[in-house]
């Protein structure tokens, strides 16, 4: 991703169940009030809790404005302002705001390149900053518990209708959705 540098915080505490998203969201608050960027870029969504909460987290505790979803970004001339296309039901939304923010983003915001081997023997000369989580005071404490995971129920197979007036004949009857 072209990257100079890199930090690492570690912490025990598992991604998928123990580390929920306001701990990911303050342990990122520390590294951007150490870094001090002027935009912070995050995924929309975990692929492990699915729960599209961290990157919105992060930017209330910054106090920086968001762009969520975004499919699209623009930095000013001035850099002072940023303007972010997100895809909406009725079709694409641009929104302005001002720079510092937070911006969650969505799979068409960027095709990765694929490392070379030559790049990636390069990556691994990068300096990489490894941080202990617990030794920044952070409560990392979870606040989610999950009470219970259970498979749906299984459905019903389907069945084919003759005619359009055999369809609302089962959904008026059968089904009971028709009235």
């Amino acid at each position: 991703m072209g990257a100079d540098r890199a930090i690492l915080l570690q912490t025990p505490l598992r991604p998928d169940q123990e580390l929920q998203p306001l701990a990911v969201a303050k342990l990122l608050k520390w590294a951007v009030e150490k870094e001090s960027p002027t935009m912070v870029l995050v995924g929309k969504q975990a692929i492990d809790d699915d729960c599209n909460q961290t990157g919105q987290m992060l930017a209330g505790l910054l106090g920086w404005p968001q762009g969520t979803f975004a499919s699209g970004v623009e930095v000013s001339g001035d850099k002072t302002v940023l303007t972010v296309t997100r895809e909406v039901d009725e079709g694409l939304q641009t929104v302005k705001m001002p720079l510092p923010a937070v911006v969650t983003c969505d799979l068409r915001l960027n095709v990765p390149r694929y490392a070379t081997l030559p790049n990636l023997m390069k990556a691994k000369k990068k300096p990489l900053e490894v941080v202990d989580a617990s030794s920044l005071g952070i409560d990392l404490a979870g606040r989610l518990k999950v009470l219970e995971v259970s498979e749906p129920p299984k459905r019903e197979g389907g069945r084919k209708v003759e005619s359009v007036e055999e369809l609302i004949e089962k959904l008026r009857f059968e089904a009971k959705v028709l009235a």
